[in-house]
C-alpha cells in the first residue's frame, strides 16, 4: 500500500457537473432522456477537449474533467451553459435538461486515469450549490481568474459543506448580468404581490414562536449550521437566566431580563450571538457547558441567575469558555430594582472587554442606549410581551398593557412597536382585510422609528406593517434597516428573507434565511417553509418538496404546506402523493375547496402563479365547493 508521502498529488482545476431533476427526466421517459443526456454529454465533451481539458469519470448523470488552467476550466463552462441553454429553449419545461457546474482549484491524489482527495469533493459541493443552468466556483478560482474575462461574479460568502472540515467561500458566475438583471425586474414586477396568501399564512403561524422565543410551541433539533462567520468573530450563547424568587409568577422578569441581554450583545456586528429561540430550550434542564458549545457551535456561554425581592435584586452571573470549561468572568450584582438598566449595561459591557469584541462608532454609542428609563413601563412591557402567542385575545391583553407602558413614557419606542405588532397579528389571524387596523399598525411602528431610529425592532415592525399595506419598496428597505441594526437578529434576517420572496427576489431570500439558520440553530418550522418557498418561486421543485416534507414531519397541521406540497408533486407527476396531500388538507380542514383559497388571497393579485397553484391543486383532487373557515392551528 502507498504510503501518503508516495502518493501522486498535483494542483488541478476540477471541472464538476450533474443534472438538475434527472430521476424525475428519467422517470417520465427513460429512452429520451438517456438520448438527451448523451447528446449534452457529446457537446461538453467537445468543448472541454477544446479548451484541452480532460474528462475524467462519467458515472450516472455527472460529468468530472480536469484543467490546466482556471481561464480555460471557466471559458468551457460558460460555453457550454450557454449552448445547452439554445439546445433547452426549444424544449417544454418539463423536459428540459439543465446542468449545474461547480469548478475548483485544488490539490488531488492520482491514481491511474483517476483523480481524489478534497479537490475533487470541493468541486462536487459547488456543483451542488449552483443554479439549474449555473455556475460555481471557489474562492481560489475566483482569485485566479480575476479579471481576466469579462465575467461577472456574485459573493455568495463561505458556505459549509458536506464533509468539507472548514468553510468554502463561494462565488457564483454571471453568465448574462444585464439578462439577470431584466429577468429580475420581470420577475419583480410579475410578483410582487403574489405571494399575499403565503404571508398571511406563515406570519400568522410564526407570531406565537417569534414574541416568544421563551416558551418554544415545539421540540427541535440542532441541525448542522447552514452558514459561517468569520472565525475570528467571537461566538456566544446566552442562556435563560434562572429565576431564584420565591414567586414563580416572576419568571417573565428573569426571561424578559436575559432576552434584553441577547438583544443588546445582537446589535454587534463583530460578534456572533445565537438566537432567544435556540438557548430557551435549555431552560430548567440540568445543562452541561461544553454541550452546549458544541451543540450551537459557539466558543463561549454566558449563564447566571436572578433573585427579585421586592424593591431589590441579585443578579449572578459568568461568562465561560466552552471549549475548556475555563471561567472568564464571574460578578454578582445587588442593586435596587430601578438600576436594573445601568446593571444590564454593565454585563453587556464586561462580555464585549472580555471577548474583546471590536465595535464600531455607532455601536459604541448604542451600546449605553435602554428601552426606557421608567421602571414601571419597563415592566409592564415586559408584561405585554409573554402575551404575544398567537391570538387575537392574547393580543389585545398584550396591547393593552403596552398602552399603559407608554402612558408611563410617551417616549418608550420599543412599547410602540409592538403596539404595531398586536395590530398587524389582529390583520393576520382572522384574515381580515381591515385597513384601518394596517393603518394603525404604520402609525404606531412609524412611531417607535421616529422616537429611536436605531432599534432594530421597531424597523422590523414597520417593515411587517408596510408590507400588509402593499408598500413592498418600503418594506425591504425597513427590513434591510432592521438587519444593518440587528446583524445577529435571526428573525429580523428570517422577515428580510421572505420579503425578499414575496417582492421577486427569492435567491437573496435564500442566503438570507439560511444566516437566520444559523443565528437559531433551533429553528422555528415556518423558516423551513420560508426556504420551501423560495424554491418554489424559482422552480426548484425537487428541493421545494425535500423542504415542506420537514415541515409536515413538526407540523403536521400546518395546511399551507400540504397545499404547495400538492402543487409541487403533481408537477413532477407523482399524483398520488398529490392526491395524499389534499385528502389530508380536507381531513384536517372539511371546507377547503378552490373557491375558499381564491377567497383566502392564494397569489389573488398575481395570474400566472394563481394559475399554476389552483391548476395543481385542481389536478390533485381539490374540490371546487364552497368556501369555508379555516382553523388557525398553531400545532
Amino acid at each position: 500500500m502507498a504510503t501518503n508521502d508516495q502518493l501522486e498529488r498535483k494542483l488541478t482545476v476540477i471541472f464538476s457537473a450533474d443534472v438538475k431533476g434527472y430521476s424525475r427526466l428519467m422517470a417520465e421517459d427513460e429512452v429520451a432522456t438517456i438520448q438527451m443526456l448523451t447528446a449534452y454529454r457529446g457537446l461538453m465533451t467537445s468543448s472541454i477537449q477544446k479548451h484541452r481539458g480532460q474528462v475524467i469519470d462519467m458515472p450516472g448523470d455527472n460529468l468530472l474533467a480536469e484543467f490546466g488552467s482556471v481561464l480555460a476550466a471557466l471559458s468551457c463552462a460558460v460555453e457550454v451553459q450557454r449552448e445547452l441553454a439554445k439546445r433547452n429553449a426549444a424544449l417544454p419545461d418539463q423536459r428540459k435538461m439543465e446542468f449545474r457546474i461547480g469548478i475548483n482549484l485544488g490539490d488531488v491524489v492520482v491514481e491511474g486515469d483517476r483523480i481524489f482527495g478534497d479537490g475533487v469533493n470541493v468541486a462536487a459541493r459547488l456543483e451542488g450549490l449552483a443554479e439549474p443552468g449555473g455556475i460555481c466556483i471557489s474562492g481560489a478560482v475566483h482569485s485566479a481568474a480575476g479579471k481576466k474575462l469579462a465575467l461577472a461574479y456574485k459573493d455568495l460568502g463561505k458556505q459549509q459543506v458536506k464533509n468539507i472540515a472548514e468553510p468554502v467561500r463561494v462565488y457564483r458566475v454571471l453568465l448574462d448580468p444585464d439578462a439577470s438583471s431584466m429577468k429580475a425586474r420581470r420577475f419583480n414586477r410579475r410578483h410582487i404581490a403574489a405571494s399575499a396568501a403565503v404571508f398571511v399564512i406563515t406570519v400568522g403561524i410564526a407570531i406565537s414562536t417569534w414574541l416568544q422565543p421563551w416558551k418554544p410551541k415545539e421540540e427541535l433539533t440542532p441541525e448542522k449550521p447552514t452558514a459561517v462567520l468569520p472565525a475570528e468573530a467571537p461566538s456566544i450563547a446566552v442562556l435563560p437566566f434562572q429565576n431564584l424568587s420565591d414567586d414563580p409568577k416572576q419568571e417573565y422578569f428573569s426571561d424578559g431580563v436575559t432576552n434584553d441581554i441577547i438583544t443588546d450583545l445582537s446589535r454587534f456586528s463583530n460578534l456572533f450571538v445565537i438566537a432567544s429561540n435556540s438557548v430557551f430550550t435549555y431552560k430548567g434542564k440540568p445543562v452541561n457547558v461544553k454541550e452546549v458549545g458544541r451543540d450551537l457551535d459557539v466558543r463561549y456561554v454566558l449563564e447566571g441567575s436572578i433573585q427579585k425581592v421586592e424593591g431589590s435584586v441579585r443578579i449572578n452571573a459568568q461568562l465561560i469558555d466552552a471549549a475548556n470549561n475555563h471561567h472568564l468572568w464571574a460578578e454578582r450584582y445587588d442593586f435596587k430594582l430601578d438600576n436594573i438598566f445601568a446593571v444590564q449595561d454593565k454585563i453587556t459591557k464586561s462580555i464585549v472587554a472580555a471577548l474583546q469584541v471590536m465595535l464600531t462608532e455607532d455601536e459604541q454609542e448604542r451600546v449605553a442606549r435602554r428601552y426606557t428609563d421608567v421602571l414601571e413601563a419597563y415592566d409592564l412591557f415586559l408584561r405585554g410581551r409573554t402575551y404575544l402567542q398567537g391570538t387575537k385575545q392574547t393580543h389585545l391583553k398584550a396591547r393593552k398593557l403596552f398602552d399603559q407602558a407608554i402612558e408611563l413614557d410617551p417616549n418608550f419606542a420599543a412599547a410602540y412597536a409592538e403596539k404595531s405588532f398586536t395590530y398587524f397579528s389582529s390583520f393576520i389571524m382572522p384574515m381580515s382585510r381591515n385597513k384601518k387596523v394596517i393603518k394603525a399598525a404604520i402609525k404606531a411602528a412609524e412611531h417607535a422609528v421616529a422616537l429611536d431610529d436605531s432599534l432594530p425592532l421597531a424597523h422590523a415592525r414597520l417593515g411587517w406593517a408596510y408590507f400588509a399595506s402593499r408598500r413592498h419598496q418600503e418594506a425591504i428597505a425597513e427590513g434591510r434597516r432592521a438587519v444593518a441594526l440587528g446583524p445577529n437578529d435571526a428573525e429580523s434576517h428570517a422577515q428580510l428573507g421572505s420579503l425578499m420572496n414575496w417582492t421577486g427576489k427569492p435567491e437573496e431570500g435564500i442566503v438570507l434565511i439560511k444566516k437566520a439558520m444559523r443565528l437559531n440553530p433551533n429553528y422555528p418550522y415556518y423558516y423551513l417553509f420560508y426556504m420551501g418557498h423560495s424554491h418554489y418561486l424559482l422552480g426548484n421543485n425537487e428541493e421545494a418538496i425535500a423542504l415542506m416534507k420537514r415541515v409536515v414531519t413538526r407540523a403536521p397541521y400546518f395546511l399551507p404546506v400540504r397545499r404547495h406540497l400538492a402543487v409541487l408533486f403533481q408537477e413532477i407527476g407523482l399524483k398520488k402523493e398529490a392526491r395524499t396531500q389534499v385528502k389530508e388538507v380536507l381531513r384536517i380542514f372539511p371546507g377547503a375547496s378552490i373557491e375558499d383559497e381564491r377567497q383566502r388571497c392564494y397569489y389573488k393579485w398575481e395570474p400566472a402563479l394563481q394559475k399554476r397553484f389552483f391548476t395543481g391543486l385542481r389536478q390533485s383532487g381539490m374540490p371546487e365547493g364552497r368556501r369555508g373557515e379555516e382553523p388557525m392551528t398553531m400545532d
